[in-house]
């Protein structure tokens, strides 16, 4: 099955994101790590090390894709940077400011310049509110509107932004579609006009046919706002779709990262080879040879020595077993780690 991008209409250029721009969001060494308890006492007996010493950055008005299998870590990336869950460690820079040693209320002020969009529609509006109490109680816990008639306008100014007829402001979750509901959770989230928005695999919940239109909404939004996402995806051709640079993840730590056209023109690690190997081609004779990995993802309660990947690469060396591969460039910020010579 295709995806609905392919019969997208055809969009402008995205917009270019000059590198020598100061970065809005940096991320340094980020770790979080999930303790395993057992027994009567719940004494914790390992970590689930589930994002370890991931950097990176995010320039304003630029979209970094996050790939790579379930389970590598991508959505607890982007919660850990909003502190939804908090960091094991490392450090998270927001417009220059300590996001992990923020607390009280210039957390809470920090938090209404980034926001979040959830993968499930279903799961992450309340179905007892309306869709004015959902898109609104941001703007009432931040008192930003000083009457329900101001509140009601914003509401509606919101629905019509993510191109939502403002007639549905009192009618609850259960009335409108998929698609529909997760414009309402993009509402949500552009509701306290943020700088800055983690979309955890905002379509893939959707079909195929409606997730053209959100992300081109996403994109249309991003322009016209000046916003950054990261954007967490497990589908390539979305993630090229959308993103200026991708990062790929891999068993809880960035593998490679370049601009969106360079990964996908010439990727280096063969984990990214793998992955774009298995992108559905139209085209027969533009179909890449499949590269098909054997075996599972190793746990992440007890990585493997040495490279994360050698337990799957079809390139594996010796070195590769016992060494951390080291971080290598190519180019201008097209960067990633392993010891073959590429």
């Amino acid at each position: 099955m295709t995806s609905g991008l392919d019969q997208a209409a055809p969009r402008a250029p995205r917009r270019i994101v000059q590198s020598g721009d100061a970065p809005l969001l940096a991320v340094r060494n980020l770790q979080k790590f999930f303790p395993v308890k057992k027994g009567v006492l719940r004494r914790t007996v390992a970590h689930v090390r589930a994002v370890d010493d991931v950097s990176f950055e995010i320039r304003p008005g630029e979209t970094l894709g996050l790939v790579g299998e379930s389970g590598c870590g991508k959505t607890t990336v982007g919660r850990s940077i909003l502190r939804l869950i908090e960091p094991t460690g490392g450090h998270v820079r927001f417009e220059g400011e300590d996001v992990v040693a923020a607390r009280g209320e210039k957390l809470r002020q920090m938090r209404r310049r980034m926001q979040i969009i959830f993968q499930d529609p279903y799961a992450s509006l309340n179905p007892r509110m309306s869709v004015s109490d959902i898109i609104g109680e941001g703007l009432r816990v931040h008192k930003l509107v000083s009457s329900r008639q101001e509140l009601e306008d914003r509401v509606r100014e919101l629905l019509l932004k993510v191109k939502l007829d403002p007639v549905y402001v009192n009618r609850y979750p259960h009335e409108f579609s998929g698609g529909q509901r997760q414009r309402i959770g993009v509402a949500r989230a552009l509701s306290l006009s943020p700088k800055f928005i983690v979309c955890d695999e905002a379509v893939s919940a959707l079909d195929v046919s409606i997730q053209a239109q959100v992300i081109n909404l996403l994109m249309d939004l991003r322009d016209e706002m000046g916003l950054s996402y990261l954007f967490v995806a497990h589908d390539l051709s979305v993630v090229r779709h959308i993103s200026h640079r991708v990062a790929v993840m891999y068993l809880g730590k960035i593998v490679e990262t370049a601009t969106t056209e360079e990964l996908f023109a010439d990727p280096k690690h063969p984990y990214t080879k793998a992955l774009l190997s298995a992108v559905p081609v139209a085209d027969p004779d533009r179909r890449p040879q499949r590269t098909v990995l054997i075996g599972d993802v190793p746990s992440p309660i007890a990585p493997p020595p040495g490279c994360p990947f050698h337990t799957r690469c079809p390139s594996v060396m010796e070195i590769c077993r016992h060494e951390k591969p080291p971080l290598k460039e190519c180019g201008t910020g097209h960067q990633f780690t392993c010891h073959l010579d590429v």
